[in-house]
């Protein structure tokens, strides 16, 4: 793994593949770490002749941290967002965007094919609409338009989101892990118990950092909809939701790929909302005849 200036931010990075062939961006969702995307997935895209780039997202994992933004107050922020002021947050999610785009300038990618999962497929979203012309390609997994007339997250969902660990304790917050994929894990893909329990000590190990985390939240809480720019998007689009996600209901995925001029859709049963080795070994399926038939655009 190495790090690099993007955007005024050190940003961890790590890639598969020879970097002369193109380039497929893996943006991570709230919280996530880079190594929350399999090696193996991972792998596997590299074997098909792609260069994979996997990052963390400021915030989290071993890229920057912004704790000179403080905490944000999300009960005024809702009170914001409900009576319509304008809402305070540490930073945007086109911000997020450009630290993609910096990312790519820092290692000398002129174009790629976009990945994201859940808050990264906004990310990714947001990379089609304001950089259109860095896109072979646009994937956007359990993610959403920010329609807010979209059904909700399920009460359970939306407990545990806002529920924390009995402590920073690491056990405490692996079993605060597996509370939450429980939840909103995939029915279908499950985890192995021993390595999910593994995974998440070893993001805790890597690095834990609750308020970036929360101001990650926030971002992705106060995001406008991209209801009225998505229809602009001309890159060739592929969208992937679980029918079985708690989290962001699959309807969300209906409605994006209804937005986005010839977007393929494709709905999973039991498929949550997390990245389990065997969920991913579907996706990969589905991923590589897209990212293979838009190859250099």
């Amino acid at each position: 793994m190495a790090n690099l200036i993007s955007n005024g931010l050190s940003l961890e990075y790590e890639t598969f593949g020879a970097s002369s062939d193109p380039a497929v961006i893996l943006i991570a969702g709230l919280g996530f770490q880079l190594i929350d995307w399999p090696a193996a997935f991972c792998e596997a895209l590299a074997a098909e002749k792609f260069h994979v780039v996997r990052f963390d997202n400021r915030d989290i994992g071993l890229s920057q941290k912004l704790e000179q933004k403080g905490l944000p107050d999300l009960p005024r922020l809702m009170q914001q967002l409900q009576t319509g002021q304008p809402p305070e947050v540490p930073y945007h999610l086109s911000d997020m965007a450009a630290d993609v785009a910096g990312l790519m300038a820092g290692l000398g990618i002129d174009r790629a094919h976009m990945v994201g999962m859940s808050m990264g497929g906004m990310i990714a979203q947001l990379m089609a609409i304001f950089y259109p012309e860095k896109l072979y390609s646009l994937t956007s997994i359990m993610s959403s338009s920010g329609n807010r007339h979209l059904p909700p997250s399920t009460p359970a969902a939306t407990s545990v989101l806002m529920s924390a660990p009995a402590s920073q304790a690491v056990e405490d917050v692996v079993a605060f892990g597996l509370q939450v994929n429980d939840v909103i894990g995939s029915p279908g893909f499950r985890w192995d118990r021993a390595a999910l329990e593994e995974h998440i000590r070893a993001c805790v190990v890597r690095s834990y950092c609750p308020t970036g985390y929360l101001r990650q939240y926030a971002v992705v809480l106060a995001a406008n909809p991209r209801v009225s720019e998505l229809p602009g998007v001309t890159a060739p689009t592929l969208v992937i939701h679980g029918k079985d996600d708690p989290l962001v209901p699959y309807a969300a995925g209906e409605d994006t790929a209804r937005l986005i001029p010839g977007a393929k859709l494709e709905l999973v049963d039991g498929m949550g909302h997390d990245l389990s080795p065997a969920l991913c070994d579907h996706l990969a399926g589905l991923l590589i005849p897209h990212l293979a038939a838009n190859r250099a655009g």
